[in-house]
């Protein structure tokens, strides 16, 4: 049975649209649902703009559906509108948000397709450290908690930055150190199933509120380097 992934472009759901596969799911589109509000609690916002370009170097179709108003009901409008005409898995990168989980089941359950989520109520630092260790290369390129300062914004997220998060989620204010709760954001740049790598021209840090935001400009695909000889 085919599949559709739901997809921010954050490691979350690239590494779960990867999972799938791996796993007899195979994944013919990749669906992105573009919030009206950037404060939304259902879908992540910064850098949708680049789902294209990871669909593209992934070799895999893309849609953009956009919510139509504002509030829950009109995110769970355009989630059925997203979803619907189509009967095989939906797949999520959802790890411990019931507010999302539940919604999703609520329109899947409604249109008759199951659900799959394979990192939901995964220990954090685990998943993370799986997405890693699977060759992505993530970006942070949103930061809405106290322990995570403005030079952290697009940095790559690697085992010494994860372990760094760690140690200031334990001597500082915890946070979930895989983003869950809206702590940072993420965007994946590469991975090993991408047949190129996405290359940005310029980047900048700008505040946003009480957070940090990386506004990147000549976003484009560019080829990857040979691989190293054994």
């Amino acid at each position: 049975m085919i599949a559709t992934a739901l997809v921010s472009g954050g490691k979350d759901s690239i590494y779960s649209a990867y999972l799938a596969e791996t796993q007899g799911r195979p994944v013919h589109e990749l669906v992105t649902v573009l919030p009206s509000e950037e404060s939304s609690m259902m879908f992540h916002s910064p850098h949708l703009d680049l789902v294209p370009l990871q669909a593209r170097a992934w070799g895999k179709r893309h849609r953009t559906v956009r919510v139509e108003g504002t509030g829950e009901a009109a995110e769970a409008e355009a989630l059925h509108r997203a979803l619907s005409g189509g009967n095989g898995w939906v797949v999520a990168g959802a790890i411990a948000s019931s507010y999302q989980w539940s919604r999703l089941l609520r329109v899947c359950t409604g249109l008759g397709r199951p659900v799959y989520t394979p990192l939901w109520g995964k220990e954090a630092g685990r998943v993370v450290r799986a997405e890693i260790d699977a060759g992505l290369d993530i970006r942070l390129v949103h930061l809405a908690a106290e322990p995570l300062t403005a030079e952290l914004a697009g940095r790559r997220l690697d085992l010494p930055l994860l372990e760094e998060l760690e140690r200031r989620s334990r001597s500082m204010r915890r946070v979930h150190v895989a983003g869950e709760g809206g702590e940072f954001e993420s965007c994946v740049v590469d991975a090993p199933f991408f047949r190129e790598r996405i290359r940005w021209d310029s980047e900048r840090v700008e505040p946003d509120g009480g957070a940090f935001r990386l506004r990147v400009e000549g976003a484009r695909l560019e080829p990857k380097p040979p691989p190293k000889p054994a």
